[in-house]
């Protein structure tokens, strides 16, 4: 027979009710009792069961899992992270995407509730038109996930330092000498965007470079978006001699532009990427990037939806993680040689 929750607590030496708690994230559990119940869990391959709970909770086993573009691997990498905390403690999930539309965004909030889902977790399409109302007069777990909302403080939320990151990625191409660095943006109402921009601004102005609003090239996070701006940059009387891209698959359209233009990475043009995909090794030159710790983004996010669940009720919380720059050839002058990579972190904002 399958181990029950009375099984593990008798393996624990603790009661059916410590269990319950530490299964659902609650962190006001002792940390040696919890450890107990891990350990017995681990012991007893235990799994929770998903009726009982249902019938309890009167919401499924299940979280709906809301992300803006499928197609982008950094969204693909953080939902692993969310499923695989989900599935230890019980849950499943069900993937949306929601193309960085706030209508199909919302059609899909609306299927958390109808279908009673335990939880949501949402990378909003919109800081500022991204509704979660429906879900918070529900009293239904919610947690936000990479990007903010404008003013709504009373959902809970894990992010990267954005802005960090992109000052970081700037400064490095300031001190390889470059001077004429172009930025490739995002949506202007997604919050990611935003705080990368702010990011490159900084790290000019801590090098003495004026900025010029011709280097800044408007893009969507999509790759077409990406090679339109890029070919924007390049078309420009005086062309950039590099250029930072605020997401990976906007790079690649980036790269695109660039070849298409007869073009050479970094001869011509130095190249710099934020996220940093399996496929930013392997390119020739290899890219230069942001790295977000993207599975641990998704990890973290889960554990505090978890305690949302396992019935926290405080106040809203925001933890921010850190990403590190890796630097690669793409972004080093060629009379500086081939560079072995090396990783600069981001100091904790």
């Amino acid at each position: 027979m399958a181990p029950t929750i009375a099984d593990v607590a008798r393996a624990a030496r603790v009661s059916t009710a410590t269990v319950s708690r530490v299964l659902n994230g609650n962190k006001e559990v002792n940390a040696d009792l919890a450890d107990r119940v891990h350990k017995a869990v681990r012991d007893l391959s235990y799994r929770p069961s998903r009726i009982a709970r249902s019938l309890r909770t009167q919401r499924t086993a299940v979280w709906a899992v809301i992300i803006s573009d499928i197609r982008n691997p950094f969204f693909t990498e953080m939902v692993r992270g969310v499923e695989d905390v989900a599935y230890a403690n019980g849950y499943s999930l069900v993937l949306c995407n929601a193309e960085e539309d706030t209508a199909k965004e919302a059609n899909y909030l609306q299927l958390a509730l109808a279908e009673h889902m335990a939880g949501v977790i949402v990378a909003p399409a919109s800081s500022t038109r991204t509704d979660l109302t429906p879900l918070l007069e529900r009293a239904v777990s919610v947690v936000t996930v990479d990007r903010k909302l404008s003013g709504n403080r009373a959902v809970d939320r894990v992010l990267v330092d954005n802005r960090g990151g992109a000052e970081v990625a700037v400064s490095h191409l300031a001190e390889s000498g470059y001077r004429r660095i172009a930025c490739i943006t995002g949506p202007p109402d997604v919050s990611t965007a935003a705080e990368r921009l702010a990011g490159y601004k900084l790290g000019l102005r801590a090098h003495g470079i004026r900025g010029s609003g011709q280097l800044i090239c408007a893009g969507d996070f999509r790759e077409e978006g990406g090679k339109t701006a890029m070919e924007a940059l390049l078309s420009l009387p005086t062309r950039p001699d590099s250029v930072f891209a605020l997401n990976n698959v906007m790079t690649l359209g980036a790269l695109t532009a660039i070849a298409d233009a007869h073009l050479s990475v970094p001869d011509d043009i130095a190249v710099v990427g934020f996220d940093d995909p399996s496929w930013a090794a392997l390119l020739r030159p290899p890219l230069t990037t942001v790295a977000q710790p993207t599975y641990d983004l998704g990890a973290e996010t889960a554990r505090m939806l978890l305690q949302r669940i396992g019935g926290y009720s405080g106040a809203a919380r925001e933890l921010v993680l850190s990403p590190s720059l890796r630097i690669r050839a793409s972004s080093v002058p060629p009379y500086r040689g081939v560079p072995a990579q090396r990783e600069i972190h981001v100091a904790a904002p």
